[in-house]
């Protein structure tokens, strides 16, 4: 599958349903002959020692998940992806490559290369990693990078604090050659390379269409099914890929949330449509820039579908609430080469019974449960497993033995304010009494709520979560049912004594009132006719009001046909 130039070319794959972006699935990787002459040559070379980051990046070039690159930009393609989003020769990249180092010895060798030398590329133990084929060194702006890149130059934005502590003021620019793999660890029996996945989708299951999903650092929920499922109800298998990346210690660590994908695939999944591949990448935090990103990623991984969520790769309040929808108005799927899915934002409606957003569901926040990756992470910190509703016991149990930190501290708190997680899970608790319950006469400050409140929370939602439902079918059941026995026999009968009693009620009300004075004498024992009228006017009413006991001779009149039934058959 590969040519002279150690790439696959877009013809060996035309009898695939899909294509890589730009026509080349990118082999840069080194073997046989060709690693043992580089890594000679990597002795005698200039040595600029990389980092994690740095090591990752590479190793996606060189395994053609960021085709069609093939190494780091030169000038004129890194200032065009970074103003335009596109290569200079208009074809769509959204985020640029670049590689400048930092460091006084790296500085220093920077200082003494040019265009058309060859670096070796080190790692913190001077073992050579890659070698980079140098065309081009430009002076490196970083201000300008995070300014087109991320929208703002604020140091709070972690993906501009990597700008400033990773990169220097000259870039290279060049051909990459992978010559050492970054060890997965845990994740090394499972990590797919793009040539695996074509491979697999449309040689071996004979895919015609395969969905893309790329997840972040939240344990997998219902509103990941949710986007799931409605796309294996038309593709015909589904790509899952949660990143495995440089992530804050807060989230749910990266092993337990492939052990939470593996538990809710088996147990839920079709498993022969089903690929689970962790992703490995350095965390861009580009917001709407790196959903196209991910939608080319997925891609090259021979997807011919991605799925987008509501917030998929946001980051705070640095970008609206739909940038990962919007940006694909600029960049359109016809042009990216994928079918691109939007969602809404997902939540659990109790009175639905189902996942849905506000797209489908019409009912507003007092039945709604939402599903918040930051609340989940933080209902497992508090040791408290979430509902059922948007997280299965299977993911719950697993993702929180791998959060940190692990539980409360000394005054009982963990990372975020109690009332942050509330009204990202259940805005309804500050607005009514309880799930689907009345509301509130002063509407409860996010700010004064308390670890009680959150127990509390989630123990009526344990309580009514899949009880609104089941009650109000039951209702339906019982007024429905022309077979009785069907039906709950003691409901039939409390309806059938509140009917008798309150009919009792009513016929001790008529004599009272047929019998009552005009005038009472004593207004303490007595009542007059008008007020002994007017309860049983009330009575009455409530009599009215009592749902109705049904039996077998009481619904016999909802049955009739206008012929009997051998005429029917």
């Amino acid at each position: 599958m590969t040519d002279n130039n150690n790439t696959t070319t877009l013809e060996s794959l035309a009898q695939y349903p899909q294509q890589p972006h730009g026509g080349t699935l990118v082999n840069r990787v080194a073997t046989g002959d060709e690693l043992n002459r580089a890594l000679d040559r990597a002795e005698t070379l200039p040595k600029i020692m990389i980092d994690l980051e740095a090591a990752i990046t590479i190793e996606m070039i060189a395994t053609g998940v960021l085709s069609p690159n093939d190494g780091f930009m030169n000038e004129e393609d890194y200032l065009s992806v970074l103003e335009k989003g596109r290569f200079a020769n208009g074809l769509i990249w959204p985020t640029p490559l670049s590689f400048a180092p930092i460091g006084e010895v790296n500085e220093r060798v920077v200082a003494s290369l040019q265009a058309g030398d060859e670096v070796a590329l080190v790692d913190h133990a001077r073992e050579p990693v890659a070698l980079l084929h140098i065309n081009d060194i430009f002076a490196y702006d970083r201000e300008h990078r995070a300014e087109k890149l991320f929208g703002t130059t604020d140091r709070h934005h972690p993906g501009v604090d990597a700008i400033y502590r990773r990169m220097g003021d000259k870039a290279l620019g060049g051909q990459i050659t992978l010559l050492k793999r970054v060890d997965w660890g845990p994740f090394e029996q499972l990590r797919l390379t793009p040539a695996d996945t074509w491979k697999q989708f449309y040689e071996e299951k004979k895919f015609k269409t395969v969905a893309g999903f790329i997840t972040g650092a939240n344990p997998m929920h219902r509103g990941h099914e949710h986007m799931h499922r409605n796309l294996l109800e038309e593709v015909d298998g589904l790509l899952a890929q949660p990143l495995v990346e440089m992530a804050k210690r807060e989230y749910t660590r990266h092993e337990y949330r492939m052990l939470v994908y593996r538990s809710v695939l088996n147990q839920y999944y079709p498993k022969e449509r089903t690929v689970l591949a962790p992703l490995r990448v350095t965390y861009i935090f580009a917001g709407p820039r790196e959903t196209i990103l991910h939608a080319l990623v997925m891609k090259n991984y021979g997807c011919t579908h991605a799925i987008i969520g509501r917030d998929h790769a946001g980051i705070g309040d640095y970008y609206d609430k739909y940038a990962s929808h919007t940006i694909f108005d600029e960049f359109p799927a016809e042009e990216l080469g994928i079918d691109i899915r939007l969602f809404h934002e997902v939540f659990y409606c109790v009175r639905c019974n189902t996942t849905a957003s506000a797209q489908a569901c019409p009912h507003d926040e007092s039945v709604q449960v939402k599903i918040s990756g930051t609340g989940i992470r933080e209902m497992l910190r508090h040791g408290i497993l979430p509902p059922k509703e948007i997280v299965r016991p299977e993911s719950a149990f697993i993702a929180m033995q791998g959060v940190q930190p692990k539980g409360r501290d000394e005054q009982g708190n963990a990372v975020l304010p109690v009332g942050k997680v509330i009204k990202s899970m259940f805005p309804f608790y500050l607005t009514h009494t309880r799930l689907g319950g009345p509301k509130r006469e002063v509407p409860l400050n996010p700010d004064t709520l308390t670890n009680a409140d959150l127990e509390a929370v989630i123990l009526d939602v344990r309580t009514n979560g899949d009880l609104i439902y089941k009650q109000t079918y039951e209702e339906y059941a019982s007024a429905a049912d022309i077979n009785r026995n069907a039906s709950p026999t003691w409901v039939d009968q409390a309806r059938a004594d509140m009917h008798a009693q309150q009919q009792m009620v009513v016929k001790d009300l008529e004599l009272k009132a047929e019998t009552a004075p005009a005038l009472a004498s004593d207004e303490y024992m007595y009542q007059d006719k008008a007020e002994a009228t007017r309860e049983l006017e009330v009575a009455k009413q409530i009599l009215e009001e009592i749902p109705q006991g049904l039996s077998a001779e009481e619904t016999r009149y909802r049955v009739w046909n206008i012929a009997d039934y051998d005429h029917y058959r």
